[in-house]
């Protein structure tokens, strides 16, 4: 549609008022022809910078919403019935570790660019105010890990428990020992720590334990959090099957405790030896319960995942290739006399075998002058014969829970897995550890645990900008046995990287990275520097506006 704007002005001649156009405006932008409406009503215009300018800018939407998630689960409240400075300086250390994760140090002078520090009057908070705080909330620990458990979890309620582990920069803490190495960094020193959520993956409690603990010695501890801590009668606990040993089975009944877990492959390989489970069985189905007088009052839930099995077969295959060909070259070498001595023989086999974790499946024969290797047939078939299978293991009866509901709550500890994941990789950067001190370690993986509390409940709320799947109604009934699948809806996502609307659809950080455009400015009168500053904050546009009003809906 054309519009035409005219110049026009009215005038008398003989008495009678005339019309006189001086002038054709269509021409100039709607701005400028705004510019000289509100000339001809008698405004005056003055450059902007002559009325105010702008003396500080900080980044500030990814600081509100934090902190409004943080106001939804009443987080001061969760850290003390009373305000003080330690619970701001407190908050202020887990809102960084949410949107800016770094040392402590750097953190203090992170905060003093955003506007964290104003909000949190924490801007005069020096490196050893946050070590103080650490110190003051690792006190409180056992009551704030009271109040989330009195949050989320009830009694005859599930409760999921992983452990992991981070490593260390440095050698003098107590904490740090060598053990089994989750991070892949060989040769370091390492903490281990324990992990106790809802069914949901939403976190509870965290337990620090020494580098080289093993993984079945930290889950009795944990019962007796659950009982003696949080006052909780009877849960059933999920652990995998390194977790909950034979020791911990007979605890839990002693405390009438339920508990969920899995077989390892010499159990199976035992109950398919004495035809317990047979191949057949899974001709047409792929989940058969049973039972076995090995395992007394419990029901056993036998899963054959076919899509399992073909990347177990695929993966075994390639590292056997692998594995051989790099033992054909030590055997040149061998045979050349390149490489002599069984000692030297010895260690380059070590370096190889071990390189692919498939020394068991080969017959070594080390001399001094002769290499020679063979595989093990017989043992690699099998094993192939288990891939696909797991065996899934409960006291509960069926009459609390199916068979099917088993194995998906087993399987819910996946959701732990993602919560060590996002701890130590991808957002709040656990590791590497630096603290020489036990309790400033243990106050730091508890501070990093409150982060992804609040994080985990700001990724709930988002679900719907997020490439997040959102119909977990219908995951809770699928096949529980199948791969997993993701909603249609959720694919969409992915593929298109956009939401129903045509948005682009988010990871949590690139939507925090959007929210931080809102940018609150200081503003005074150019030349008056005694006249009080004003703010102007950005007008948040319309994913901004989307973002606010779910983190508002975030209640507990």
């Amino acid at each position: 549609m054309y519009k035409t704007h005219l110049l026009r002005r009215s005038y008398r001649d003989d008495g009678k008022v005339k019309n006189e156009t001086l002038g054709n405006l269509s021409h100039l932008p709607e701005a400028v022809v705004e510019l000289v409406r509100h000339a001809l009503q008698g405004e005056s215009f003055a450059p902007v910078d002559a009325r105010w300018e702008i003396i500080e800018s900080k980044p500030h939407g990814d600081v509100e919403a934090v902190l409004r998630a943080m106001r939804g689960v009443n987080f001061a409240s969760l850290l003390s019935s009373r305000p003080g400075p330690e619970v701001d300086v407190v908050m202020g250390m887990v809102a960084a570790r949410i949107i800016a994760p770094q040392t402590k140090l750097a953190t203090t002078r992170w905060w003093q660019d955003s506007t964290l520090a104003q909000d949190l009057d924490i801007a005069q908070a020096s490196e050893d105010d946050l070590y103080l705080a650490m110190d003051w909330l690792l006190e409180r620990q056992e009551g704030i890990e009271a109040k989330l458990a009195a949050r989320h979890l009830q009694s005859g309620g599930l409760v999921l428990y992983d452990l992991s582990s981070s490593y260390f920069e440095g050698t003098s803490c107590p904490l740090a020992a060598r053990g089994h190495n989750r991070d892949g960094k060989k040769g370091k020193l390492q903490v281990n720590y324990g992990l106790l959520t809802d069914r949901r993956g939403c976190p509870i409690a965290v337990s620090v334990y020494k580098g080289n603990t093993g993984d079945g010695t930290t889950f009795l501890p944990q019962v007796r959090k659950l009982r003696d801590q949080f006052g909780l009668e009877h849960v059933v606990l999920v652990g995998d099957r390194g977790m909950i040993s034979k020791a911990s089975i007979a605890a839990l009944r002693k405390e009438q405790f339920s508990w969920i877990t899995a077989l390892k492959a010499a159990q199976i390989r035992t109950l398919i030896d004495a035809g317990t489970v047979q191949i057949g069985l899974f001709d047409e189905r792929n989940l058969v319960e049973i039972t076995h007088p090995d395992y007394p009052g419990e029901r056993l839930m036998a899963c054959r995942n076919p899509e399992l099995a073909k990347l177990r077969a695929h993966t075994r295959t390639s590292l056997l290739e692998a594995t051989t060909k790099e033992l054909e070259k030590v055997r040149g070498m061998v045979a050349r006399g390149t490489l002599r001595g069984r000692d030297l023989i010895g260690v380059r086999v070590g370096k190889v075998v071990n390189k692919f974790k498939v020394a068991k499946h080969f017959e070594l024969h080390i001399e001094d002058t002769r290499f020679d290797f063979t595989r093990r047939d017989e043992q690699i078939a099998q094993e192939a014969m288990l891939d696909g299978f797991y065996v899934i293991r409960t006291d509960l009866k069926e009459e609390s829970m199916s068979a099917s509901d088993a194995v998906r709550n087993y399987k819910a500890l996946s959701s732990v897995e993602r919560a060590f994941r996002c701890l130590k990789t991808v957002d709040l950067k656990v590791r590497p550890i630096h603290h020489r001190l036990e309790n400033r370690v243990r106050a730091h993986i508890f501070l990093c645990m409150l982060a992804y509390y609040v994080e985990w409940q700001m990724r709930e709320a988002w679900r719907a900008l997020l490439f997040a799947d959102e119909d977990l109604a219908a995951k809770a009934k699928r096949d529980p046995v199948a791969p997993a699948q993701r909603s249609v809806a959720a694919q969409t996502k992915a593929l298109t990287h956009s939401l129903e609307d045509g948005t682009p659809a988010h990871s949590f950080h690139t939507l925090l990275h959007a929210l931080s455009s809102i940018v609150r400015n200081v503003c005074r009168i150019p030349g008056q520097p005694t006249l009080a500053t004003f703010p102007m904050t950005t007008t948040p546009n319309t994913l901004q506006r989307r973002a606010r009003e779910l983190l508002d809906q975030i209640t507990v």
